[in-house]
């Protein structure tokens, strides 16, 4: 069996994952309400990705940068993660 590294950003999205469930529980939602969730997320990773390479003035740069990219990508990391958990708790998913 192949070793698992917990890199920096596996660990961050699990942490996510754990701020997550702490905040909301644990979510079961249909497909149609994780891909508007989901959207959302990727929305705002898209956003700080843009705001760190164009120049939209000093309130939006704000919103960009190495953090704020970081962090929205592992939000939509973290929420694709949940939507498999409840994926599999609906229909008896199973591991590779």
């Amino acid at each position: 069996m192949n070793e698992i590294l917990l890199t920096p950003a596996i660990l961050s999205v699990i942490e996510e994952r754990k701020r997550q469930d702490a905040k909301w529980g644990v979510q079961d939602h249909d497909p149609s309400t994780w891909i508007g969730i989901l959207g959302e997320e990727f929305g705002e990773l898209c956003q700080a990705i843009n705001e760190t390479w164009f120049d939209n003035g000093t309130q939006e740069r704000k919103k960009g940068g190495y953090e704020n990219m970081r962090k929205e990508a592992i939000q939509v990391a973290a929420v694709a993660v949940a939507l498999v958990e409840s994926l599999d708790r609906r229909h008896g998913g199973k591991r590779l």
